[in-house]
């Protein structure tokens, strides 16, 4: 199976027909995908001008995409870096299984729904390097009442999420499924108090 620097070097290659470059492309988000793949899909082609569906798109459009995709990629393995060296020290201090605020960072092996936008649709405007800035940002600096990607504080509970943890916060504004640790035991009682309301679309 291929890996994801394996198919960023086929979406670049010029001796690649186009079909087979998009398809690269989209393999790519099968390994890194901060929105989940169908929202990152769809976060990229807007952000670039490419038809969801053209199987032919423009090559200088999808390299853009993937220079987007692998900036992205670079900022969330130096939070893994980061936290790998934090529970190694954690470890030898003798605490040997990670806290729930940890429980999150369990979902997101390999980048995966990092930031996960349950609407597809639905999800933040920004690059994605700037919202996984944002969002280690809010995990680093510890609890608040608002999104850490986009700032607002209209934030409401879905049972019904369509990947696990099945349930949780998400953010009115960006549409993103919000970490628990980054809210306040206040802010996620508000939000499961808050009646269920209709996410536009914000791409």
């Amino acid at each position: 199976m291929a890996g994801f620097r394996s198919l960023a070097r086929q979406v670049r290659d010029p001796r690649c027909d186009l079909a087979l470059r998009r398809y690269s492309l989209r393999k790519c988000l099968e390994r890194f995908a901060p929105y989940g793949h169908r929202a990152t899909w769809d976060h990229l082609c807007a952000r670039h001008d490419i038809e969801p569906e053209d199987r032919a798109p423009d090559p200088a459009r999808l390299i853009a995409a993937l220079d987007e995709l692998e900036e992205a990629r670079v900022v969330w393995l130096a939070y893994e870096v980061n936290f790998a060296e934090r529970r190694k020290r954690e470890k030898h201090d003798g605490l040997r299984r990670p806290g729930s605020f940890d429980d999150w960072h369990r979902l997101t092996w390999g980048g995966n729904g990092v930031a996960r936008c349950d609407n597809p649709a639905v999800h933040p405007s920004e690059s994605l390097a700037e919202v996984l800035r944002r969002l280690i940002s809010g995990l680093e600096s510890g609890p608040g009442t608002t999104c850490p990607v986009c700032a607002e504080r209209g934030i409401v509970w879905r049972p019904d999420l369509s990947h696990e943890p099945w349930s949780g916060p998400v953010c009115t504004g960006c549409g993103i499924v919000v970490p628990q640790p980054v809210l306040t035991t206040e802010a996620l009682a508000e939000a499961k108090g808050t009646a269920r309301e209709p996410l536009a679309s914000v791409a």
